[in-house]
């Protein structure tokens, strides 16, 4: 999302953007900027700015320096203000946002899977009234599956610096430390189970970080974590 202009000027959105980007802001604060929002222009400078669609190259106008401080939401009027130009990126958080909206829909069925590649939420118990068994995409061998974690009424979500390298950096991907500029490497997959998508899925990209999984910790969330050369870390009792 790019939010370039009527700066200062607070400009009413729609719920189904202001609910993940509120969210988003609140993931800000908690993390003290580990997760940030507004680090748009930061991922279009690491290469991805290419329209999904037609594959055309963007550059906006952001301002590199804007951090999710500039950015203001009043619930009461369910407007936006931005301090700065900036390309608002709620990639962490949008896909979870869906699945939450599409389980919300589904919640009266006894059992039922939203899926949406590598994120998901598993409602009830399987046909033998079992958890889920959710398999952990292996990440060096497309299609094969590393590890099996069994839910109930909870979300999984899965983010993977394998799956978006940049195309300027062989060091680089999708996921960007917002303080450092740079990507994470001491982790290939991070997985997050939490109550809901949403929440999984920021902090699947959170626990790239060491302080990120310190959050977690502290909230009690589930997760999976796994290093280049494969070896596992788990916490909250996987």
């Amino acid at each position: 999302m790019q939010a370039c202009q009527k700066l200062r000027t607070p400009v009413e959105i729609s719920p189904f953007l202001y609910e993940p980007l509120f969210f988003a802001m609140e993931m800000a604060k908690l993390t003290d900027g580990l997760f940030d929002p507004a680090i748009g222009k930061v991922i279009e400078k690491a290469g991805f700015n290419r329209h999904y669609l037609t594959g055309e190259k963007m550059q906006s106008k952001a301002d590199e320096s804007a951090n999710y401080q500039d950015v203001g939401l009043n619930p009461e009027t369910r407007t936006l203000t931005i301090n700065k130009p900036m390309v608002i990126d709620l990639g962490a958080v949008a896909k979870g946002f869906a699945i939450d909206l599409a389980a919300n829909e589904l919640e009266d069925f006894e059992r039922f899977i939203v899926n949406a590649g590598g994120d998901l939420f598993a409602g009830g118990m399987d046909e033998k009234h079992n958890k889920w068994k959710i398999g952990i995409q292996h990440p060096y061998l497309k299609g094969k599956i590393i590890e099996t974690i069994q839910i109930c009424n909870e979300a999984i979500c899965t983010s993977g610096s394998y799956e978006r390298r940049s195309p300027l950096n062989k060091e680089g991907h999708h996921i960007v430390n917002p303080k450092t500029k740079n990507s994470p490497n001491e982790w290939v997959s991070c997985s997050v189970i939490a109550p809901y998508a949403m929440m999984a899925d920021a902090f699947s990209t959170v626990a790239f970080l060491p302080e990120g999984q310190i959050v977690m910790e502290n909230l009690e969330l589930k997760g999976l974590f796994i290093t280049p050369e494969l070896q596992f870390k788990r916490i909250g009792g996987i």
